[in-house]
């Protein structure tokens, strides 16, 4: 439904970006298919996407427009000039790093070579106007109707990684503490997922950040994007954290029972607050690691002085009580905002 909420707009945007633009290119006399086109691949995201993107798009567009004229002039209507437009446009185009623009600029040179016949440098005006045209009313119409707002999809977002989170703590922990050697394919498949959905959430809160230059966020709704951005910030820990335990060999791993138990439901109380919030209970959370501390400390007076590696348990330890501590924060920050 996000989804749907989100193209819905883009549909709404592009539909009218091309109505408008087609519009003023018919009143000015131009062919509007330049204009369109250029129109609909302006629909940036963010209004700062199309805005930078159209800084790129105009130029490149300049030099397509300018190889199919000349080359049209040398060789008219044939497939030279079709091969030559297309390819020194997207060469120029990477020489310069108009990435951006390299589409809607060789689209602009073949289609040009159709439809010009005389009027050389006129016909190279026109098609400057008709760029401009279109890039101006995508961006003015992304701007004003429908303005982006990613702030509800960043929330469901958050609460997804933190849920697949939750679930990759309890496995990797749970498969240390089994000391099974064997590559668990569950485990890779939830880190994936969540490597997945930590990458889209941070997309969203890029495009709502570059979205506050032209429609800044006030009040409560900046105060929990702002709190949004941190909590991103954390997780991410969270799973650096994760991924630091996922390189430990299983193998040689020595815990007392007491200890395996308390780590064991120290894990698991840790995995059940990230999934579900409302069952996080402060007190229990600072039992559990005042315990993994405790062992931490006490695992910590064994090492060798003169040791060069940490033994794997000292490791597991102090990136469980990390990830606990990034959890407690997590949750403070919940109840002040």
């Amino acid at each position: 439904m996000k989804n749907f909420k989100i193209a819905g707009s883009r549909i709404v945007k592009t539909g009218l970006s091309v109505f408008l633009t087609a519009w003023i290119c018919v009143l000015l006399d131009w062919p509007p298919v330049f204009a369109v086109i250029t129109a609909i691949v302006t629909i940036e995201p963010t209004v700062s996407d199309s805005i930078k993107k159209g800084v790129i798009r105009f130029p490149a567009s300049a030099i397509g427009s300018a190889y199919a004229v000349f080359f049209i002039s040398l060789f008219g209507n044939s497939p030279l000039t079709y091969t030559l437009a297309a390819v020194l446009t997207i060469a120029t185009c990477y020489k310069l790093k108009l990435y951006s623009g390299l589409l809607v600029a060789t689209l602009t040179a073949v289609a040009m070579v159709e439809v010009i016949h005389s009027n050389f440098l006129i016909s190279f005006f026109i098609r400057l106007g008709t760029t401009t045209t279109g890039l101006v009313v995508s961006t003015v119409v992304n701007m004003i109707i429908l303005p982006p707002d990613y702030t509800r999809e960043i929330t469901g977002g958050l609460q997804k990684v933190s849920g697949q989170t939750g679930i990759v703590v309890k496995k990797i922990y749970h498969h240390l503490l089994e000391k099974n050697n064997e590559v668990d394919i569950t485990i890779e498949n939830a880190i994936n997922r969540l490597d997945t959905t930590i990458h889209k959430t941070g997309t969203l809160v890029r495009f709502q950040k570059e979205e506050a230059k032209y429609h800044p966020l006030a009040g409560s709704d900046k105060r929990k994007f702002e709190h949004a951005e941190r909590q991103l910030v954390r997780l991410r820990l969270i799973h650096y954290h994760l991924n630091n335990v996922m390189q430990l060999p299983t193998e040689n791993i020595n815990w007392s029972e007491e200890e395996r138990l308390i780590i064991f439901e120290a894990t698991d109380e840790l995995a059940e607050a990230l999934i579900h919030k409302g069952s996080y209970n402060s007190n229990i959370h600072a039992e559990y690691l005042k315990k993994i501390t405790h062992i931490f400390w006490k695992r910590n007076n064994t090492i060798p002085e003169d040791t060069t590696n940490f033994p794997p348990e000292y490791v597991i330890l102090y990136e469980l009580v990390s990830i606990y501590n990034l959890a407690a924060n997590e949750y403070k920050k919940d109840r002040d905002i």
